[in-house]
């Protein structure tokens, strides 16, 4: 699953790695969390990638109310297209979730400790995502909170690296499966993982103060011990 991530090359990425022209500024993020507005990458009718504020945790279309969306922060890319709550966005609302990484959480003796998983050449990366665009229902309670689009991160079965840390992982993309994903066609990975092989993974533990979505600065991304992980499967 992903249940955080971390997005901070921001406007210069959006760009140079994602191909937007003119992209708006961009707060650089450490510790990204469920429910909170989070810059993701849509094509528009012209062809063109446009950057949007959307809220992580898709509401259907059809929903009665927004509170679906908090459990609806992934979904799995093996079978989201015939889900209800997707299946209208896997056919036409598709969107790349840029990230310089995520975080995992392993069990160990002392309890879980968090994981901060990035790629290996140390490029930001996309995550393939679903959007929606949802409007309030007369007299529902939360009509006053108007129109409200947001997203889901799809998932898929874990990489070698990944497999050390979790049974699912987001469904990374390099430049060209990106646009490819964009482009309506469906994902492609290697064995049993969707992930693009593109983009080898490496990972290292961090502080617990990710667990707290209130910290928010660069020192949750940095080292906590000696150990890695990485494509080599070494670790």
């Amino acid at each position: 699953m992903c249940g955080r991530f971390a997005f901070y090359s921001a406007r210069e990425a959006m760009a140079a790695v994602f191909g937007v022209e003119d992209p708006p500024p961009i707060e650089a993020r450490y510790n990204i969390a469920p429910t909170q507005h989070v810059p993701v990458i849509r094509a528009g009718e012209d062809g063109d990638r446009h950057v949007a504020m959307l809220r992580w945790g898709l509401v259907p279309f059809w929903a009665k109310d927004t509170k679906i969306g908090n459990r609806l922060i992934n979904a799995r890319a093996e079978t989201a297209a015939g889900k209800p709550a997707f299946r209208a966005a896997w056919s036409r609302r598709r969107c790349l979730v840029p990230a310089d990484g995520f975080y995992e959480w392993r069990a160990g003796a002392d309890g879980k400790m968090p994981w901060f998983v990035s790629a290996a050449a140390g490029e930001p990366f996309a995550m393939a995502g679903l959007w929606e665009h949802w409007e309030p229902k007369a007299g529902a309670d939360d009509e006053a909170e108007g129109p409200l689009e947001t997203f889901t991160i799809l998932t898929t079965a874990p990489t070698d690296v990944m497999a050390r840390l979790h049974d699912r992982m987001p469904l990374v993309l390099g430049p060209e499966r990106s646009a490819a994903w964009l482009a309506g066609e469906d994902p492609a990975g290697d064995g049993d993982s969707l992930a693009d092989p593109a983009v080898a993974l490496r990972a290292w533990p961090v502080s617990r103060r990710v667990n707290s979505p209130r910290n928010e600065d660069a020192s949750l991304v940095e080292p906590a011990g000696d150990e890695r992980l990485d494509e080599t499967g070494s670790g």
